[in-house]
This record gives structure tokens, C-alpha cells and sequence, in this order.
């Protein structure tokens, strides 16, 4: 079994549409598929409803989500760490206990743009046009992450 986190700040935008997206494209009895925040502000919280109403939009229902922080031990539960900026890439590393743990976390959109080290922008203060658009990114990450893990 593949365990795979997705993280970003605050868990209620980008690493919930992360983990719905992905969890839509892979089989449940193979894969496991969570999200997490680096930050503490929405522990035990819904996804932000703009993330809730783009994944509604393309069939996928992440409402059953609640908002939790990274933590130490994710390094031990999971196989591969998403991140979905370089400021949660640098938080999540700060955590390493080892280069095992480091080598773990990677940049979720350095799957479509190899080594160019960009930025999920973060759409919580920006419009619904925003969190479509990073819909999009992460659809597309998403596919090439789902085509790695299921031939490698």
C-alpha cells in the first residue's frame, strides 16, 4: 500500500483539493490519501467552501475532510510528502529528523515542471477564478503523480 500526504499551509484549500483529486484518480485498496497543514489555524475544520464548491463542480466531494497540522510522525506514515510551495517545503523540511524523512517531500508541481521549483499559488484571498485555477494545476500534477505510482 502507497500512503501519499498532501500538504499546504493551512489545510482547507490546496492539500484537500490535492487529496480529492488524487483519491478520485486512484484505487482505495492501493492507496492511501491524506492532507495536512503546516499550520495549526483550521485543525478540525471543513475545507474552505470555494475548495468544496470547484471540487463539487468536477465530481469530487471533499467534504469529509477536517483540517489537521503536519506533524513528525507523518514522516513514518506516509511514502511520499506533496508539498504545494516552496514556504511549506521549507517547513515540512525543518521537521526532517534524517535524510530518509527529506527525501520524501517534494513540490507537487515539479510533477508537470521538473526542478523549476514553483509555487501552488495559495487562492484563499483570492477569487473563485483562483481556486479553479489551482484546481487545475493539481488536476494536472495529480495525473503524472497517479502515472508514477501506479507503474513504479
Amino acid at each position: 500500500m502507497t500512503k501519499i500526504l498532501m500538504v499546504c499551509l493551512g489545510n482547507i484549500c490546496r492539500s484537500p483539493l490535492a487529496e480529492g483529486i488524487l483519491r478520485s484518480k486512484l484505487s482505495n485498496d492501493q492507496f492511501i490519501i491524506d492532507s495536512a497543514g503546516t499550520g495549526n489555524y483550521h485543525v478540525g475544520d471543513l475545507p474552505d467552501k470555494r475548495s468544496i464548491a470547484v471540487a463539487s463542480k468536477y465530481g469530487i466531494d471533499i467534504t469529509n475532510q477536517r483540517g489537521r497540522q503536519f506533524s513528525v510522525n507523518d514522516f513514518d506514515a506516509f511514502d511520499l510528502i506533496y508539498v504545494m510551495d516552496n514556504s511549506n517545503f521549507k517547513n515540512v523540511v525543518k521537521l526532517a529528523r534524517n535524510e530518509n524523512d527529506i527525501a520524501k517531500v517534494k513540490l507537487i508541481l515539479n510533477e508537470v515542471y521538473p526542478n523549476q521549483n514553483y509555487d501552488v499559488p495559495d487562492p484563499y484571498h483570492d477569487s473563485n477564478q483562483g481556486f479553479e485555477n489551482v484546481f487545475k494545476m493539481l488536476d494536472e500534477a495529480t495525473d503524472v503523480i497517479k502515472e508514477k505510482v501506479t507503474l513504479g
